[in-house]
This record gives C-alpha cells, sequence and structure tokens, in this order.
C-alpha cells in the first residue's frame, strides 16, 4: 500500500522546499508540480493544448504506478478552492491512494504576500523551476492568480480528514516537516537514498 501527502498552497508560500524536508526525514518520493509542467513545456511548447494534456497524463501515471507499486509519495499542487473541479481531482487521489490500502495526507500552507514574493527569486527555487526564471512574468503570474483564485481554504474549511494547515510564513521548512510528521504520526520508510531521491 502506498501513502500520499499532498503539499498545497498559493504560488511562492514554500511547498517545494518543506515537501523536500518531509521527503528527506521520512524517505518517501517526491513529484513536485513543476516536475511534469517542466517536462510537458520543454516538448510541446508553454500552455499549449499537447502541453496541458501531457502534464495531467504525466502525473495521472505517476499517480497510478506509486499505488500499483507501493511507492509513498509527496505531490506539490497549488489549488483554486473556489473551484469545484478542484476538490473533485483532489478527492479522486485520495480515492485512489485509499482505495490501494493507503492514507492520503493534505497539508495546506499559507504566507503573507510580502513573504512568497520574496521567496519567488530564491536561488533554489529558479534552479527547480526554469518556467520561473523570467522574473518579471513570474512575479506578474504570482500576483495575478493571488488577485483572481481562492489559493487558501476559509478558516473553517476542512476538505479532507487529514487536513492540516500551517501559516509558514515566520517558519523554516524543517520546522514544517516536523510539525507535519508529528501530527499525522508518520513513520520513516526504510530505503536507500537512491530509492527516494536518486541524482538529486
Amino acid at each position: 500500500m502506498a501513502n500520499l501527502i499532498v503539499v498545497c498552497g498559493p504560488q511562492a508560500v514554500g511547498k517545494m522546499t518543506v515537501a523536500e524536508s518531509i521527503r528527506d526525514k521520512i524517505k518517501y518520493n517526491l513529484m513536485i508540480n513543476h516536475d511534469s509542467i517542466e517536462v510537458s513545456d520543454k516538448i510541446f511548447g508553454f500552455g499549449t493544448p499537447a502541453q496541458k494534456e501531457f502534464n495531467a497524463f504525466f502525473r495521472e501515471k505517476a499517480f497510478e504506478l506509486a499505488v500499483k507499486h507501493n511507492v509513498d509519495l509527496i505531490f506539490t499542487y497549488v489549488c483554486a478552492f473556489e473551484v469545484p473541479q478542484e476538490r473533485e481531482y483532489l478527492t479522486g487521489l485520495a480515492d485512489l491512494f485509499e482505495a490501494g490500502g493507503g492514507e492520503f495526507y493534505f497539508v495546506e500552507l499559507s504566507a503573507d504576500i510580502e513573504t512568497r514574493l520574496a521567496r519567488n527569486a530564491t536561488p533554489h527555487r529558479m534552479e527547480r523551476k526554469p518556467s520561473k526564471r523570467d522574473a518579471a512574468w513570474s512575479k506578474s503570474n504570482l500576483l495575478s492568480d493571488t488577485e483572481k483564485h481562492r489559493l487558501n481554504s476559509n478558516s473553517d474549511e476542512f476538505w479532507f480528514k487529514n487536513h492540516i494547515k500551517i501559516d509558514n510564513t515566520n517558519l523554516e521548512p524543517d520546522e514544517v516537516a516536523d510539525m507535519v510528521i508529528e501530527r499525522f504520526g508518520l513513520k520513516a520508510n526504510d530505503k536507500e537514498e537512491k530509492e527516494y531521491r536518486f541524482g538529486m
């Protein structure tokens, strides 16, 4: 059986660094949302119909294989909470992993806009996400999406039984990871490093 941890929140809130810390502490495999975005952009071009279809297929297949081969997985995701299809998509992921005997955990991060804008330009983010290297476009996209969408749930809104909300404005990634691990009682896998973070 395989577990899935979704680390969710607006752009540049710190999803990737928190997910990497969780990965290293409990030896889960990690797929950040930009893994599929960057590959599909490179092959089919930014925002094209083929890119969008391949991006969705890439993720769907990765989830199916994680369940099939009992691979515990972390996935980072930006959710527009006002869009009904978003809840349907995430519930589908929960159903997929729970049907295979695993657990689904939903970690929702939030931070103020000033913190997110500062994090948006960090070297680590630029290294891992080539599409963000156009700093002006990336900043504009972040501000636009913040204006157009509800990128965090309401204070009394919980979509899943395992749903934790953390304001990580003033927290280090390791602190957040420890909070998640403790809250959900997560245990570390017995894996060699090459099995969960090869080439990183």
